[in-house]
């Protein structure tokens, strides 16, 4: 796995394999096929994002986030973290043009703002 993680940021990208699809109930979204292939999860932390980051990477944990039903399912292969002069959607939607990717899951962790979502699906 590649960790590019500077303490001081407050957005990260984690970065996602699923090696075949796989039906997940993520909470109050619904229940949602997942196509085999790399996904991009965009989120913040405004304190301590490396404890985030730390709570993201593991598979077993109480499920309070979207990124957290799916976390089980796959394996994370980077994580790279962003200072702020842009905002979490904007890196998403910065993240999702730059790997020729799509929105798969409306509001996947944007329930909180007026972006499609924050998980990108780039089928690599």
């Amino acid at each position: 796995m590649v960790e590019l993680i500077d303490p001081s940021h407050t957005l990260y990208a984690i970065h996602l394999h699923l090696s075949s699809e796989v039906k997940i109930e993520v909470g109050k979204l619904g229940s949602f096929l997942f196509e085999k292939g790399d996904y991009i999860y965009v989120g913040s932390a405004k304190r301590n994002i490396l404890a985030r980051i730390n709570r993201h990477k593991k598979e077993e944990k109480v499920q309070k986030w979207h990124f957290d039903y799916l976390r089980p399912h796959g394996v994370i292969t980077k994580i790279i973290t962003y200072e702020t002069s842009i905002g979490e959607c904007q890196l998403a939607e910065k993240l999702r043009k730059k790997s020729e990717g799509h929105f798969p899951i409306k509001k996947f962790g944007s329930t909180d703002c007026r972006c499609p979502s924050h998980l990108i699906y780039t089928a690599n």
